[in-house]
């Protein structure tokens, strides 16, 4: 008697109001109205809508023309290239070696999640202390074993051009590590250990199970992580923003140019945000059709 109670679906559409209500008010409706905004003359935030662009893609057509914008992106591309490279491959080798841990292994998934759990601002603040702030922590360390010289207080500028880069590279590749660890230790985790037995009877080493079994049984969590590496790169924002505010020395990334903009000149920030939907959209779509097996389409 009770289990008919889950047949009936008339009472169904009062839980499904109130979510797709939420849906509407704070994803629908702006992302509909931000695209309209792109198109409109909207100087500051919290100003009226103004009139439509002549022409009305006047700010994608600024874009393909903006140095600075150029810059956030060929920025962005590389941030892409090292999440996916840094924080995705390093995961796969520690949820490798994690998983063939038989005692100690609760530890590890602690220490390596533990620093997506901090707080953006506070690991940027963190990493200024290490890099940026008066001598820094890697410039005392270097003069103390004399890469640098101690005696004319010689430095590394952290913030140049020529570091940049690397200096918003590590604090984020550095925090998001683990958790694509977490997602792809519970797909091995999910590996049903009869696979192993049988490669061990045959004398599989466990590199080759690891190539042969774990990896290819976990393609779709490494698609996954893949996929948000690549949209997590296109919008990353707080941590380059606190230790680099502005986009110091051309370090401009796609994340913290549009936030650049919002205050007064927000009809080129939404444009500025379509293209990175519509770039996040296209790349996912192309990390999908790569992890794709020949089953897949068959199927």
């Amino acid at each position: 008697m009770d289990a008919k109670i889950y047949q009936n679906k008339k009472f169904i559409i009062f839980f499904l109001i109130p979510a797709f209500l939420f849906m509407f008010v704070f994803l629908y409706y702006p992302f509909v109205r931000n695209i309209l905004n792109s198109f409109q003359n909207i100087k500051y935030m919290a100003s009226p809508s103004g009139e439509w662009h002549v022409p009305v893609y006047e700010n994608y057509e600024k874009i393909l023309h903006d140095q600075k914008m150029g810059i956030a992106m060929k920025n962005t591309g590389i941030m892409i290239v090292a999440t996916i490279i840094g924080e995705v491959g390093i995961a796969i080798v520690l949820a490798l070696l994690v998983s063939n841990i038989k005692r100690g292994a609760g530890f590890f998934r602690v220490t390596f999640f533990f620093p997506i759990v901090i707080s953006a601002t506070a690991l940027g603040l963190l990493f200024n202390l290490i890099f940026l702030y008066d001598k820094g922590m890697i410039n005392q360390i270097l003069q103390f074993i004399g890469y640098l010289d101690a005696g004319s207080n010689e430095l590394i500028d952290w913030k140049d051009p020529a570091h940049a880069m690397v200096t918003m590279l590590i604090p984020v590749i550095w925090q998001y590590v683990g958790f694509y660890f977490v997602i792809l230790l519970t797909g091995i985790s999910g590996i049903s250990e009869e696979y192993y037995e049988a490669a061990s009877l045959d004398g599989a080493t466990k590199f080759q199970q690891s190539w042969y079994i774990t990896l290819p049984l976990i393609r779709n969590s490494i698609s996954t992580c893949v996929i948000l590496a690549v949209t997590g790169a296109l919008k990353v924002f707080d941590l380059p923003w606190t230790m680099l505010v502005n986009g110091m020395s051309g370090t401009w990334l796609t994340g913290t140019y549009m936030y650049s903009k919002v205050q007064n000149d927000v009809d080129y920030a939404s444009a500025i945000a379509v293209v990175i939907v519509i770039l996040g959209v296209v790349l996912s779509g192309i990390v999908n059709r790569l992890f794709r097996s020949n089953s897949d389409y068959e199927g």
